[in-house]
Order: structure tokens, then sequence, then C-alpha cells
């Protein structure tokens, strides 16, 4: 691979934070061994703009367990008429656990999206949050602003892939960005989760590449 950066691209970083890594309160699997090629990904510096994400919950989001009588973590339940699972308490605000991860180089970031501030409202993806009290899953303004600056190819890295990294894709794609997930950048929250993650991102259209092949076909 070269240097040349990838014309109207953006890299978009999910949810890089303790939390989600090995020992956090919601550990994703082998979430520490994306670590490495991501921070070779920003060394190469191929895209024309970066953006990362961060939840950054409330104490006592409407997400966690906690917050729910008898509720345990991964119960899945409705809210506002939609499947929500009940997370373990993660993210909360000011919080090292929330921290963007400090062993990534987070220089070459435009935008970072802090994601799940309403209390009553979860945000798996950066283009939307989940569905609020009125049905609605309100913009976070990222789509606009990519648009804006001629962003034509997404490119997905992060945590995690079968949650906040499918929702982004998949919002991607909607929003009409070709969009391709970086598979050995992102982890998931259970492996188990990978062969329908794999198949729904190919049936909506989305690639998956490889960090040694960012210009790869499906």
């Amino acid at each position: 691979m070269t240097n040349s950066t990838l014309p109207h691209s953006a890299l978009i970083l999910v949810d890089l934070q303790p939390d989600f890594m090995p020992g956090g309160p919601l550990a994703c699997e082998q979430a520490d061994a994306i670590v490495a090629p991501i921070q070779t990904i920003l060394a190469q510096d191929r895209f024309a703009h970066y953006v990362a994400t961060q939840d950054w919950h409330p104490s006592g989001h409407i997400s966690f367990a906690s917050s729910h009588s008898g509720g345990k973590p991964f119960d899945s339940i409705t809210l506002y008429g939609h499947p929500q699972v009940l997370w373990p308490d993660h993210c909360v605000q000011g919080t090292n656990g929330a921290a963007l991860h400090g062993a990534i180089n987070w220089n070459r970031m435009n935008v970072i999206v802090r994601k799940g501030t309403d209390p009553a409202v979860d945000s798996y993806s950066a283009f939307c949050e989940n569905y609020n009290p009125a049905g609605e899953r309100p913009l976070t303004g990222l789509a606009g602003w990519l648009r804006d600056r001629q962003v034509r190819d997404v490119y997905i890295g992060g945590l995690a892939r079968d949650v906040c990294v499918l929702w982004t894709a998949q919002d991607a794609r909607a929003a009409g960005f070709n969009t391709f997930v970086i598979w050995d950048a992102t982890a998931p929250v259970t492996t188990q989760t990978d062969a329908n993650t794999r198949q729904t991102l190919l049936e909506q259209g989305i690639r998956i590449v490889y960090s040694n092949n960012l210009t790869g076909t499906p």
C-alpha cells in the first residue's frame, strides 16, 4: 500500500474505549487484538477525513440493566416498541472507562461524536440515535458533515462489530455512502454473531475489507 490518500473517503472509529476492552464491564471478544491494526491504519494516513465516536452515558442510563427492577445484563426488553438489550453499566460520563483508548493516537481525528448522552434513549450508530419515545431516530449530524466535505466512501472500524459498528455501517449505507467494514479492525461482543453479521452486511451492499487491502471487494 502507498501513502496516497483514498479520495473522498472517511474513516470512522467506533467506541474504542476501555469499558469495551478485556477486563471492562462490557468487554468485547478479542477487542485488544484490533488496537495494532487500527494504529497501523492511522499511521498510513490513507483517508481524507477521520471521525471517532465515544459512548458517553449519564449515570442511570435507560440501557443499563441496573436501571430496571429485576433486569439482568443482556436481557432484552421492549422499549418504545423496539427491542432493547439491557447492558452492564458502561462508559459513564467522566469515568476512566469512557475515555478514548489510551494506546491509540487520536491526533488525526477531525470530529469526535459523543453518543448515548440522552438518559432516555440508547445510541449505537454514529449517524442516528436509537428510537426515542416519539418513534424517531434523531440524527447526529455526521452524514451532513461528511456530505459537506464530498465524502463518498466510509470505512468503519471499532467496537462492537455486532452492535455499534453494524448499526453505523447500515446507517452509512442508508445515507447513500459506499460503506466498508474493516473486519480485522473490529471485534464483536461475541464471535457467535459473526456469521450473521457478515451475512447482514453483504446482503445490504456493505463491503467487508481488511486492513491490508482497503480497496478490496466483497
